[in-house]
């Protein structure tokens, strides 16, 4: 098992991805490369750089990746206020996702601050 694959912030940013990828599905085919691969695109890269950041690199290398997952957590939010603004989900299924990330980006701060110390 890679050390990754045992946080408890890696677990988060799966489940969070496979919202993401649920809310992709509901966009229509003329987004597809517009917000559809923005948002997972932003959406993958948080799972990404999570396992990138726990290499055993320096404690500096390892908050920049997680700085980076920071990053496109909240550009994966932008996303998502982009697609409920355009009515391409729910309000619900959008507040969701958006309770979700909050989560994810209080246990990303706090990590990438004990990484940092």
């Amino acid at each position: 098992m890679y050390k990754f694959e045992s946080l408890e912030v890696w677990d988060l940013s799966l489940q969070y991805v496979d919202m993401i990828y649920r809310i992709a599905a509901q966009l229509p085919e003329t987004e597809r490369y517009n917000l559809l691969s923005q948002v997972i695109r932003a959406g993958t890269s948080i799972t990404l750089n999570i396992a990138e950041e726990s290499t055993g690199q320096s404690d500096k290398e390892q908050g920049r990746f997680l700085g980076m997952a920071i990053r496109s957590l909240l550009e994966s939010v932008a996303c998502v206020k982009l697609i409920e603004r355009r009515n391409y989900i729910t309000k619900e299924d959008a507040k969701a996702l958006y309770d979700f990330s909050e989560k994810l980006f209080a246990k990303l701060t706090a990590f990438k601050k004990a990484v940092s110390k």
